[in-house]
């Protein structure tokens, strides 16, 4: 310590032996003795200040950014903070938009979120310069649901040849108008967007998005790695209930059952999640993989869904019943499988997997009416219609598919 003061001490001497040597000399002279001119005053660097579109955009931005870090005040207000926006930009002079500035960040908002109504107004100003028209047109027909016309003008561009701001969207717009034809192209274009845009909600929707694409691929290596990125750096998101119920659709469509070692890697990966969160992902994924016949993977997430709860609760129950509704069909676990069905409490399951239940005691009855399989109690009586029809989809991976399909349209309109 005594070395540090001594040093700031020696320091502060420094700085003012300038002041004392002038005093001593009684004030500015230069070496023969004469007064020196006083320094010229250091004029400040010129600073061009933004725009209104420009603040606009930044302000945006930073809201969005809170969003990505689970804001729920921030995702409400985006929407107040959308319609301000665009209000004072409607405002400006027609002639505010013959500045190229002006319209790079126009795309931006509208790609961000702002829709196609500002694009529209500018358009009609008939004052963007010919170099930007081919952005302002394929973003708005990005907005309007014009797949084909925007590919054919938006993919034209180098999005890592504009602006940060607004290559990044760009980027997350090129990759959605790519994904069907040429899923490799619009993994490379999320990619560079999460590069150009670290840490917002850019970032966020384009690892979100670049997640599912390669899980449609089957590049697990890549999509274990971006799965734990996301998980441990967007955890909070507004939009991370979404993800998590499209993670565990696509968590059942990759076959885990395959390879032991895969088991490790899916806990791994679940292991980033508070034990909540974790627990009915988990129930998501057995009851997915019930669904496509996927029974070793049912058995390890009914199982460590077991681990997460507390015995008699209804997670509990649904958990039993997913483990024993795989294994009933599996040799040597038979009676086991069965006792566990018959004991289920069915007044505490919702009507899906009440189903699920009758659907796995029919299969029992049938496993027992097979020669060569040993004698058991006879099963509860199982309602007619049920044993004709095949196992039905619960109303939880309903609701994530219908959210699957909402979100996709929401992020082919906004660049998402």
């Amino acid at each position: 310590m005594a070395r540090f003061a001594i040093l700031a001490l020696g320091i502060g001497l420094l700085a003012q032996a300038p002041a004392h040597a002038a005093e001593s000399h009684g004030g500015n002279h230069d070496a023969g003795g004469h007064a020196a001119a006083p320094a010229a005053a250091i004029e400040p660097l010129p600073v061009k200040p933004y725009t209104l579109p420009v603040e606009m955009v930044r302000t945006l931005q930073l809201l969005q950014d809170r969003i990505a870090q689970g804001s729920g005040p921030a995702h409400t207000g985006q929407r107040a903070l959308l319609a301000h926006a665009e209000d004072r930009m409607r405002a400006l002079e027609p002639n505010a938009w013959a500045d190229p500035v002006n319209i790079r960040a126009a795309v931006t908002f509208a790609l961000g979120g702002g829709g196609p109504a500002l694009l529209r107004h500018i358009l009609a100003s008939a004052k963007v310069p010919a170099e930007s028209t081919p952005l302002v047109l394929g973003s708005l027909a990005f907005l309007e649901g014009r797949e084909k016309e925007a590919r054919t003008l938006l993919t034209k561009i180098d999005a890592a040849s504009v602006p940060v701001g607004l290559g990044a969207q760009l980027a997350l717009t090129q990759s959605a108008l790519v994904v069907r034809d040429d899923p490799a192209q619009s993994i490379r274009l999320l990619d560079l967007a999460r590069l150009l845009a670290p840490g917002t909600l850019v970032e966020e929707g384009a690892l979100r998005r670049e997640i599912f694409v390669l899980a449609q691929g089957n590049d697990l290596a890549k999509f274990e790695a971006l799965a734990i990125q996301y998980l441990r750096r967007f955890r909070h998101s507004v939009y991370a209930g979404n993800f998590r119920q499209r993670f565990a659709a696509a968590l059942t469509r990759l076959d885990f059952g395959t390879d032991a070692g895969r088991f490790a890697r899916l806990q791994a990966m679940l292991d980033e999640i508070e034990p909540d969160g974790r627990r009915d992902l988990y129930l998501l994924v057995a009851r997915a993989a019930l669904d496509q016949g996927k029974n070793a993977t049912a058995v390890f997430a009914a199982e460590r869904t077991v681990t997460l709860t507390e015995p008699g609760t209804v997670a509990a129950v649904r958990a039993r019943l997913y483990r024993a509704a795989a294994l009933v069909v599996v040799d040597g676990r038979f009676e086991e499988s069965v006792e566990t069905l018959r004991m289920t409490d069915r007044s505490v399951l919702a009507p899906a997997d009440r189903d699920l239940l009758d659907a796995a005691l029919a299969t029992a009855r049938e496993i027992r009416d097979v020669p060569g399989v040993p004698a058991v109690a006879p099963l509860p009586p199982v309602p007619t219609q049920v044993v004709a029809r095949e196992v039905p989809t619960p109303s939880a991976i309903a609701r994530a598919q219908g959210a699957i399909d909402q979100i996709d349209d929401l992020m082919r309109k906004s660049g998402r």
